[in-house]
């Protein structure tokens, strides 16, 4: 499309990206009966209205991946939406007084226009955002099937108050220091009845089923199975007594995977908000209990937990009998039991666990040994803690087992007397779905007096979110507030009722989003069963780490439930998954004052220094981010090198899954990159060579080899280049296989590029005509704006040719001639006094007599050897001879 004789992106890429858009050339084919697509989906953004670096990597690795296949001649579904809900539209209807619908749309808008700027292959005829009514219709839809199949329910649980504002808080919202982002005020702990779904029920399939995930990072099915945490232990039963040791009839259980400690139990810890804690609490202690109670309610779960914070507690005046030796042995309450774990009570064995011994020496409780090492005395511990199996000591009739025997036995004697069972307990917990905020989908519930909560009708879906909405950030939601939208007749009663005002967590929406992508203009259902089992499970899922456990996990978790309603066949949502690393960009600190400074503050960067205090700064390279000044604005890049440039860079730099160091330098090296390309095709051009007419393909290049064979075959250049070209071809071949490198297919480009050159001049034009046809759809999934308009330019396809059918997107995927990789001769290292001293070129067929005498007649070894005969030589057939001297 470009007269120029220089490589210029600016005029070239928009151009493109016209042309293929209106020749539809990345629609998704229609899959015809039994056939298998090829699926590549990129996690979907958040409409923030401004494209960052990391966004790019993301995308472009996805692209790559899709334009490969499709020269491989698969049908590819590329899609992209918009994860549309969520905090920050809400915000900023609060602090600007727009509306969060026109802010998020506006945005999608201008992330569009940045997205299509990198020439990504996306059929944008299936985009959709969350936040529309078109799409969140489908996520009440299937609310309700986990509704109707008894996986949501209703309970109070704890959220974050702002007494002040008089409203709840998302976590995102309190600081670190536990106060509101807007009021200031220390945010309190309330209850409120929410929904959860029933993530629970499906805990154990969720571990099981990680083994299968072959094509999934071992990091994130780790991090996964440690979250779902199945523990195999025992539930006891310790009966609360009083202070005479009479029963009062009510039970603490808790659960514990090592009952060969039980023995060794002296004191039992409650979760501060345990139901049973006031009704134990003795009088004396009420006060106290009352107060640290309300202490913890500021704590978030995360303060509570932390093993480098001290542990902090108090008894409520009552006490238990450990069923196990008749102990008596007291209550406490503390802040690192939580009450929707487990059963929201642990036992304290502080001889045989760090935490419960730590916890017992700074109040002064217990410590009683009952597991000694093979072969020890219960002595040899007193210092601190024994956490390891062992024997069992001080422990009546179990005395002498082993721990493994041990916790069989008195589990089993647990349950045969009354006080406990083998239990199998998971760390998840169920989801809660619940939130207090407008800017999200409504959940989908109607609530009388009479008839409980009911389900909104199918045919009166979507709820839809009111517009006439007032946002102040206080008080109740904004939902609530709005009398008109929630006042409304029971659909089973026609009696008055009341909406649901609590919207859904966002991560409803993007647990499924994936399925609608195959079927999004369904107006009958959220997907048809024959649309999503022909593309599902997707092929390769491209995201951040961060990803790796909430929204992973409850993609599997919808899609196993979905399956499970027989609305689909999956049962996994992405059979393989690539979690690339981070972008980091080059960091200034001011070590003394923890002060980030921009890069455009620093005078000299080999020497730099505060711009105020001229003290030297630290530099290091960190993820970009603004509150560090390190970003770099992809459209400023793209306006400088150009798209194809930027892509280039960022699949050179670092494999995939590694952290990407930004360096202007390396960008700049790509840029050149890119230039040699245009004129190593501009030379070819200069000497005749031409794709026109099917040149350089197959049957051609194999007329002009039977012809060379008839002659005596191929001369040195040839051989060469067809080397050189099937050699570029394996290689990226197998880096865009499997585990994909696209680091070294970017540099075997440049490889392919630089041994070509030097061969133009003396190569027969049709070898010289496959070498560029398959140059430039390697190439053509990298850089795909220059790889077209090379194509163009060398006649691949006219300007009057349906850019549709004769794109170089459109080819074939190059394959590799093994016969071309066959070498007359190879390259020997010389190897002298345990160096390299330099190489040569030797028959490939010399035997080890011959290539010995060849390296002793050599320039090599008479410099090295300087007269002297080797004492010894090794020969290693087609790598080296190593000459002792």
């Amino acid at each position: 499309m470009s007269d120029s004789s220089r490589y210029q992106p600016q005029a070239i890429e928009a151009n493109w990206q016209r042309a293929w858009q209106d020749n539809g050339l990345h629609a998704t084919p229609a899959l015809e009966a039994g056939e298998q697509g090829f699926y590549a989906l990129s996690m979907f953004p958040y409409p923030s209205g401004n494209l960052h670096m990391g966004h790019v990597r993301n995308y472009v690795i996805t692209d790559v991946v899709a334009r490969v296949q499709r020269l491989r001649g698969r049908k590819v579904l590329h899609p992209m939406g918009w994860d549309a809900f969520g905090l920050p539209a809400e915000n900023a209807a609060i602090e600007r007084g727009v509306d969060p619908g026109a802010w998020t749309d506006q945005n999608i808008a201008s992330m569009r226009h940045q997205l299509d700027q990198l020439g990504l292959s996306i059929d944008w005829d299936r985009e959709f955002a969350t936040c529309h009514s078109d799409y969140y219709r489908w996520t009440q839809w299937l609310f309700l099937q986990f509704l109707e199949a008894g996986l949501a329910y209703r309970k109070e649980a704890t959220v974050n108050w702002d007494p002040i504002d008089q409203t709840v808080l998302a976590n995102e919202q309190v600081d670190g220091e536990g106060r509101s982002w807007r009021s200031g005020a220390l945010v309190e702990k309330r209850k409120l009845r929410q929904w959860f779904l029933k993530i629970t029920d499906y805990a154990q399939q969720l571990l099981d089923d990680l083994d299968g995930l072959e094509g999934w990072p071992e990091r994130v099915r780790t991090m996964q199975a440690n979250w779902i945490g199945r523990s195999t232990g025992a539930e006891l039963e310790f009966a609360v007594v009083d202070a005479d040791g009479v029963p009062s009839g009510e039970q603490i259980t808790v659960f514990t995977t090592r009952p060969d400690t039980l023995f060794g139990a002296t004191y039992v810890v409650l979760a501060p908000e345990h139901a049973l804690v006031p009704s134990l609490t003795s009088g004396d202690q009420r006060l106290a209990v009352e107060a640290f109670c309300d202490l913890v309610s500021r704590q978030s779960e995360q303060d509570r937990t932390a093993e480098d914070k001290p542990k902090r507690g108090v008894p409520i005046g009552a006490q238990v009998r450990n069923p196990a030796n008749g102990a008596l042995i007291p209550l406490w309450i503390a802040d690192y039991v939580l009450a929707d774990y487990g059963t929201g009570a642990v036992m304290g064995v502080p001889a045989h666990d760090q935490r419960d011994f730590l916890f017992a020496r700074q109040y002064e409780l217990p410590v009683q040994q009952v597991i000694i090492p093979q072969g020890s005395d219960e002595h040899a511990f007193e210092g601190g803690p024994w956490t390891e199996a062992g024997v069992l000591i001080h422990s009546g009739r179990f005395d002498g087992l082993r721990s493994g025997e041990a916790k069989t036995a008195i589990t089993e004697a647990a349950a045969a007397e009354g006080w406990g069972r083998q239990r199998v307990q998971f760390r998840l917990r169920d989801w809660l779905i619940s939130r207090q905020r407008y800017w999200g989908c409504p959940i989908p519930v109607i609530h009388c007096d009479s008839c409980g909560a009911v389900p909104v009708p199918v045919d009166q879906l979507p709820v839809e979110l009111p517009r006439d909405v007032a946002f102040t950030g206080k008080g109740a939601s904004p939902l609530a507030q709005l009398e008109s939208w929630v006042a409304v007749d029971c659909p089973c009663c026609g009696q008055p009722a009341r909406r649901e005002t609590d919207t859904m967590d966002t991560f409803m929406c993007s647990s499924w989003y994936f399925l609608r992508y195959s079927d999004p203009k369904n107006t009958q259902l959220p997907f048809s069963r024959e649309a999503v089992d022909a593309w599902l499970p997707v092929d390769q899922y491209v995201g951040g780490i961060e990803h790796a456990i909430l929204h992973l996990l409850y993609s599997r978790f919808f899609t196993k439930v979905l399956r499970d309603r027989q609305l689909l066949s999956a049962g996994e949502p992405f059979t393989k998954l690539l979690t690339q690393g981070m972008v980091q960009g080059v960091t200034y600190k001011n070590p003394s004052t923890g002060k980030y400074i921009p890069p455009s503050e620093v005078a000299d960067s080999a020497d730099p220094r505060d711009p105020l205090t001229g003290e030297p700064l630290d530099t290091f390279y960190e993820k970009m981010s603004k509150s560090k000044y390190n970003g770099v604005d992809p459209a400023v890049v793209i306006d400088r090198y150009g798209a194809d440039t930027a892509r280039m860079f960022i699949l050179f730099k670092a494999p995939p899954e590694k952290d990407l160091e930004w360096d202007d330098a390396d960008v700049e090296g790509q840029f050149r990159f890119l230039q040699r390309l245009w004129r190593l095709v501009d030379s070819a051009l200069e000497r005749g060579c031409s794709l026109a007419d099917n040149a350089g393909t197959e049957p051609d290049v194999q007329r002009a080899l039977a012809q060379a064979q008839a002659q005596g075959g191929l001369g040195e250049a040839d051989r060469a280049l067809r080397r050189a070209v099937h050699t570029a071809i394996t290689a990226i071949s197998d880096d865009l296989s499997g585990d994909y490198q696209f680091n070294t297919a970017v540099s075997e480009l440049m490889k392919l590029s630089n041994a070509m050159a030097p061969l133009l001049a003396d190569s027969q034009p049709v070898l010289i005509n496959e070498a560029l046809r398959s140059l430039v759809i390697l190439l053509a999934p990298f850089a795909p704006h220059l790889a077209e308009e090379l194509w163009l330019k060398l006649g691949g396809r006219s300007a009057s040719d349906s850019l549709a059918s004769n794109s170089v997107h459109r080819q074939a995927w190059p394959v590799a001639d093994a016969t071309a990789l066959v070498r007359d001769t190879v390259p020997l290292v010389i190897q002298i006094k345990g160096k390299v001293r330099g190489s040569l070129e030797v028959p490939a067929d010399a035997d080890k007599a011959t290539l010995e005498q060849l390296a002793l007649g050599s320039d090599i070894a008479i410099k090295w050897l300087e007269g002297k005969a080797p004492s010894r030589v090794i020969v290693v057939p087609g790598k080296l001879v190593n000459l002792v001297p």
